[in-house]
């Protein structure tokens, strides 16, 4: 029988250490990346907070990427009273939060009866809901805006939140579905088994597996809610029913003239979702990996 030479230890440890040095670089090269990609994404944010705190002088002599020279918060105050900013930022909230909820809530019950239901015709309903989601909301406002008219809902937020929450159900009903459909049939049959109703089976049973993913979808929801603007301006003529977007673009266009009012507007609008997301930060970073591990 042939002997096979052992391997070198020394070499072992040289290839070890280069391998160790590779990885060292690799990982560099990620952070630089991931910098870069950083300082992109908060760009818009920076400019906007230089800009905002700008004297329109000091933006006409030295434009909109200089440094500020000046200390001028005469553009966040006048934006902040010219359009009732905590009236806006209520409204704001409270649609968004209401949206988020009344979303989750119907995707919860329509993934829970075609995901575990399995309700006939389950997967032409996924099918109807991915090209709605598709539609463009242009194609929607006039239908939408007709049937507010006649149910007396237009210009109220009521219709907002209506309108948004089934829009954003369709995501959500495909999303939820497609976790459901894997999810453990010993689990219902043992519950079944206990004589547990349905509704005993959805909230006891299938609620506590899905709470991180209920909440990722809370948090997206909102956010997206807060971001709309279309919906909002067309159903909320009302200055005191109006959100923080529609009130960011009828300034942009009654004050175009007047940049750093702009930035101000920008500054004040995205503020709080950033807020928002740090606050939550902890809740969507939970939920993806729970999803993924799931």
């Amino acid at each position: 029988m042939a002997l096979v030479a052992p391997f070198p230890a020394k070499e072992a440890a040289q290839n070890s250490a280069a391998h160790r040095i590779s990885r060292g670089k690799g990982a560099w090269f990620v952070l630089l990346i991931l910098f870069v990609l950083l300082l992109g994404t908060l760009f818009p944010f920076i400019l906007a907070a230089m800009n905002a705190i700008k004297a329109p002088a000091d933006y006409g002599a030295n434009g909109p990427l200089a440094f500020p020279r000046s200390f001028d918060l005469t553009a966040l105050q006048n934006f902040w009273v010219n359009v009732n900013f905590p009236r806006k930022l209520f409204n704001s909230i409270l649609i968004s939060a209401c949206t988020a909820v009344l979303s989750v809530f119907l995707s919860l019950l329509n993934a829970y009866a075609i995901g575990i239901g399995r309700v006939r015709g389950g997967r032409a309903l996924l099918v109807v809901l991915m090209i709605s989601i598709m539609a463009p909301q242009e194609a929607l406002v006039y239908p939408l805006y007709y049937m507010a008219k006649q149910v007396g809902l237009f210009d109220s937020m009521i219709s907002v939140i209506l309108i948004l929450g089934v829009l954003h159900t369709a995501f959500g009903t495909y999303l939820l579905s497609s976790v459901l459909s894997t999810f453990p049939k010993e689990i219902i049959e043992a519950a079944l088994i206990d004589n547990a109703s349905r509704w005993q089976i959805l909230w006891s049973v299938v609620v506590p597996v899905l709470r991180p993913t209920l909440a990722v979808l809370a948090t997206f929801f909102f956010i997206w809610t807060w971001n709309e603007f279309l919906i909002p301006l067309v159903f909320l003529v009302s200055n005191d029913n109006q959100t923080v977007s529609v009130s960011m673009g009828v300034l942009v266009g009654a004050t175009t003239s007047d940049p750093t009012a702009i930035a101000a507007a920008s500054l004040l609008g995205v503020t709080p979702t950033i807020i928002f997301f740090l606050i939550f930060q902890r809740t969507l970073t939970r939920g993806v990996a729970v999803g993924a591990v799931k």
